[in-house]
C-alpha cells in the first residue's frame, strides 16, 4: 500500500485569508495523522501566502509521521532542511511567483546544481525526491545525480488518465530499473487515484492537497482520508 501524505497548504491559505489561527494548521495536521495519514507535506513559498516559516518549525517538532518539505532549493529552503531534518525533501523547479508546481526538473541542464544540493541533503540523513515529468532520459539522470526518489508530476495524467497512463507506467518502470523510489503528486483525486495505483503498483507515496481538502469540505477530513487510502490498496 502506498503512503498518503496530506499537503496542508490549503488549510494555511484559508487561515491567512482572515488572519488569526482559524483553522489551526498544526491541529489540522495532527488530526490528519490521527485519522490515518502517513505523512504531512508542506510547500512553504517565499511570500508565505500559505505555509509560513513558523508553521514549518511548529510542524517539525509536533508531527509523528513523515514530514515532507517541498520547495525550490534556495538558501531559505536549505535552512529548513539543515535545521529540521524532515523525513523527505522534495525539490521542485518553481520560480518564486508561480501559483502551483506545473513542471518537472530538467535534470540535464541542472545536473551540477542538483547534484551538489542532493549530496548536501542526503548528508543530513534526509531522503531526496525530485519532482519530474515522464521523460525517461531525465529520470535516468535523476538517478545518476544521486536522488533517492522521484515524484512524478501527475497534472497531465489527471486531465486524461486513460490516454496518458502508459507514459507514467513506462516512467515508473524506468525509475524502478534505476533504483529510484517512486512518489506521485499534483491533481490526484478520488476520481483518478485508484486507476493510477492499479497500473503502477510500485508507487511508494502520494502527496495530495487541493482535491483532498476540497473533498473534505463536503465529506469531512476523517472520512476523506479513509476514502483516499482505499484508493491506494
Amino acid at each position: 500500500m502506498a503512503k498518503l501524505s496530506v499537503n496542508i497548504n490549503k488549510i494555511a491559505t484559508l487561515r491567512n485569508a482572515r488572519g488569526g489561527e482559524m483553522p489551526n494548521v498544526l491541529q489540522f495536521a495532527l488530526d490528519c495523522e490521527r485519522f490515518g495519514a502517513e505523512g504531512i507535506t508542506v510547500h512553504p513559498r517565499p511570500d508565505e501566502r500559505h505555509i509560513t516559516t513558523k508553521d514549518v518549525y511548529d510542524l517539525a517538532t509536533s508531527i509523528s509521521t513523515e514530514f515532507n518539505i517541498e520547495g525550490y532549493p534556495d538558501a531559505r529552503y536549505m535552512q529548513f532542511i539543515r535545521e529540521l531534518r524532515p523525513a523527505q525533501a522534495t525539490l521542485v523547479p518553481d520560480p518564486p511567483n508561480v501559483i502551483t508546481s506545473n513542471a518537472g526538473w530538467d535534470t540535464d541542464s541542472n545536473a551540477s546544481f542538483l547534484k551538489d544540493i542532493i549530496e548536501e541533503i542526503n548528508s543530513y540523513g534526509v531522503r531526496t525526491s525530485l519532482f519530474m515529468a515522464t521523460d525517461t532520459s531525465l529520470i535516468e539522470k535523476a538517478a545518476a545525480i544521486g536522488s533517492n526518489r522521484i515524484e512524478l508530476y501527475t497534472g497531465p495524467y489527471a486531465e486524461n488518465p486513460e490516454d496518458l497512463i502508459q507514459e507514467y507506467v513506462l516512467a515508473a518502470n524506468v525509475a524502478k530499473e534505476c533504483g529510484l523510489g517512486l512518489n506521485a503528486g499534483h491533481d490526484l483525486s478520488l476520481e483518478n487515484l485508484k486507476f493510477f495505483k492499479q497500473n503502477i503498483p510500485q508507487l511508494a507515496e502520494v502527496s495530495i492537497g487541493h482535491a483532498l481538502i476540497s473533498d473534505a469540505l463536503y465529506l469531512g477530513i476523517e472520512n476523506t482520508i479513509q476514502l483516499y487510502k482505499r484508493c491506494l490498496l
